[in-house]
Parts: C-alpha cells; structure tokens; sequence
C-alpha cells in the first residue's frame, strides 16, 4: 500500500483493466479524485456529465464513471462504504479559504491536483469537479446543502476499474474550517494500491 499523506496529493498511471483501491484509513478523510485520458488531457471525468449519465449525484457500485465526452473512464467496481461521495461541490482552493477568512496560504485540493500532475510530468490542465470520495453534502429537498461529517468508517475502500489508459488523481482534502473530515475538522492521511 501508498499513502496520499494528509493534506497532499498524488498522481497513478493507469492503464485499461487496471484499477486501484483508495482506502479511508481513519474513516474520515475525503478525497477529491480526478481522472484525465493519458493521452489527451483534455478529456476528464466529469462531474456534470456523471449526472446524466447514471440518473444521479450519487455514484453507485456498478456505474460507469464518464468523461466530458461521455464515454467511461473508471467503473466503480467496489464501494464497502455508505456509498455517500460528493459530485457537486468544486475543489477547494486559495480563493475558498480567503472567503473562509484565511489571510495566508492554506493548502487546497486545486494546487494538490497540479502539484501531482507535474511529478508525473503529465501537461497542466483545468481544474474539473471532482468526485469527492466519501463527503457527505446532505441535499435539502428544496435544494440546500449542508456541510456534513462522512458516514465511512476505518477501513472503508472504493475500488476504480480503468476503462481506457488514464491518470487518476487523488487529494487528502486539506479542509480544516467545515467539518466534512470529520467533527474534529483534522485531515488525515489515505492508502492505495494499484491492482492488476
């Protein structure tokens, strides 16, 4: 097993029929995670797209995970957890801690995610949504989101199945000011491994 330490990120080549398994180790971590063509940066897992695709915000063992040109990337193959992951909240950033009240840096997702792309050398990109692995945004019937704690436990794992060749991209969100890592508001580190 790797770890993504906390607040960081990291970066995995795959290729198709590859998968890799993130786990929660703690129970409370969220994960922003992206995939991109290795081929063609600018084609990405994408959130909006998702939503169409299988019906829901919600993604289920089974779904196949699209891109912005609608065609599978990842199945999730495996989910052992509640199975609530966010599809609609962007990834944190310098500007969402300013609107927070931070004056200094404050590690985010956005800079995680390119500071991964570049140790593998793999061209800078936009920043899509990503799927945020096991963070609970509670959605109102009419239409409010709430900031909750996840529903994982220690342990927890998702397991992405590789449809085409793709970098997939993974962020121990840095979130410490909402509580969405949990109620103690402390990111922490995850675990993965590539499987064959």
């Amino acid at each position: 097993m790797e770890t993504v330490p906390a607040r960081r990120g990291r970066a995995v080549r795959l290729r198709a029929g590859q998968a890799i398994r993130i786990v929660n180790t703690h129970g409370t971590q969220v994960v922003d995670t992206w995939a991109f063509n290795a081929d063609d940066p600018t084609e990405f897992l994408s959130m909006e797209h998702l939503h169409g695709a299988i019906g829901s915000v919600f993604p289920a063992k089974g779904d196949a995970l699209v891109t912005n040109r609608r065609r599978p990337i990842l199945t999730l193959e495996e989910d052992t957890s509640p199975g609530r992951h966010d599809t609609v909240i962007a990834a944190c950033d310098v500007h969402r801690y300013r609107a927070l009240g931070c004056t200094d840096y404050h590690d985010n997702c956005t800079d995680n995610l390119h500071a991964a792309l570049a140790m593998l050398g793999f061209p800078r990109t936009e920043t899509p949504s990503p799927l945020n692995l096991w963070m609970n945004i509670p959605i109102a019937p009419d239409g409010r989101i709430t900031w909750g704690e996840p529903l994982s436990k220690p342990g927890d794992f998702v397991i992405l199945r590789a449809m085409i060749d793709c970098v997939v991209v993974m962020s121990a969100c840095p979130q410490d000011m909402v509580p969405i890592n949990g109620r103690d508001c402390r990111p922490v580190e995850v675990e993965f491994e590539v499987l064959e």
